[in-house]
């Protein structure tokens, strides 16, 4: 990272940025963040993503810092000031600095406020042509997965998981029902019917997630959102997982094996992905690179 970053007020270079150690970001993983995905300087669903960081903000009860105008010129100074034409945007807003550890938020607290640019890392040909695989795991995090919370040590660790496979990413299940992935909201397909979770506290309510049902919708595609059962999700006909970074990748094996109905899976991406994606590839053109 080489451009300038946002904190509390100011630019600076990474070198010179410096928080307290009694921040409560840093002690207790006290705040939440957003990652805001930028094609050639134009930054996607940008009302979504501060929509849903004012959510997470009021959820763990922290006043937020900025209107959505002050937001809006800061993340445009950023993403004009960075090297990059396509970028990520991190944000991240903590409860601050207290004067001693203490579990009891402080009575008047001074948010620590972060905006920094990195490089947008696409997924690449090969796995969007050849899919990627995945491993399975408990969802063991917390009941207010809903919160996009930078306590994420669970995320971490399953997260872990997949890596240590030398897999893209673990699929996680809650007493027997699909939830999403470590780093990202999953879709199933059945019988040419896209299945997905219904949004509760148990998922984070993805920006991209809504994007692939708008898509969905827009192009006759069946739609279900609703349970589904772990069974349901390792016979799946398709499966992919979606997320702001990585847009939708098909997963083509799960646990060791190969996506698809039965005898006749072939380990390769569905029909309804390769659709799926050329509207995505489409939309972000349309949206973001003609205006």
């Amino acid at each position: 990272m080489s451009t300038l970053l946002y904190l509390n007020g100011q630019w600076l270079a990474p070198e010179d940025a410096q928080v307290s150690v009694m921040d409560r970001g840093f002690l207790f993983g006290d705040g939440v963040y957003e990652v805001i995905p930028v094609y050639s300087r134009h930054p996607f669903r940008l009302d979504e993503h501060l929509g849903r960081l004012g959510r997470s903000l009021a959820a763990i009860q922290l006043d937020n810092p900025h209107t959505q105008a002050e937001w809006t010129v800061l993340v445009s100074r950023l993403v004009a000031t960075a090297e990059w034409d396509d970028q990520s945007i991190y944000i991240q807003v903590t409860r601050g600095p207290m004067a001693v550890r203490n579990h009891v938020f402080p009575q008047a607290p001074v948010p620590t406020v972060l905006l920094f640019a990195e490089p947008m890392n696409m997924p690449s040909a090969a796995q969007v042509s050849a899919g990627v695989a995945a491993v399975s795991a408990a969802d063991i995090r917390w009941l207010r997965c809903d919160i996009k919370s930078t306590s994420l040590l669970a995320n971490c660790l399953l997260r872990q998981q997949s890596v240590m496979a030398g897999c893209a990413e673990t699929v996680l299940f809650r007493d027997g029902f699909l939830t999403e992935g470590a780093a990202s909201s999953i879709f199933v397909v059945r019988n040419g019917v896209l299945l997905v979770p219904m949004k509760n506290h148990l998922m984070l309510p993805g920006i991209t997630y809504d994007v692939l049902l708008e898509l969905a919708a827009a192009n006759g595609v069946p739609v279900e959102v609703r349970d589904i059962t772990e069974a349901e999700t390792r016979t799946a006909d398709e499966l992919w997982l979606a997320s702001s970074t990585r847009e939708v990748l098909p997963i083509v094996q799960l646990d060791g094996v190969k996506v698809g109905a039965g005898d006749t899976a072939t380990g390769a991406p569905g029909p309804l992905f390769v659709a799926m994606y050329g509207w995505y590839q489409e939309y972000k053109t349309r949206v973001m690179r003609h205006g």
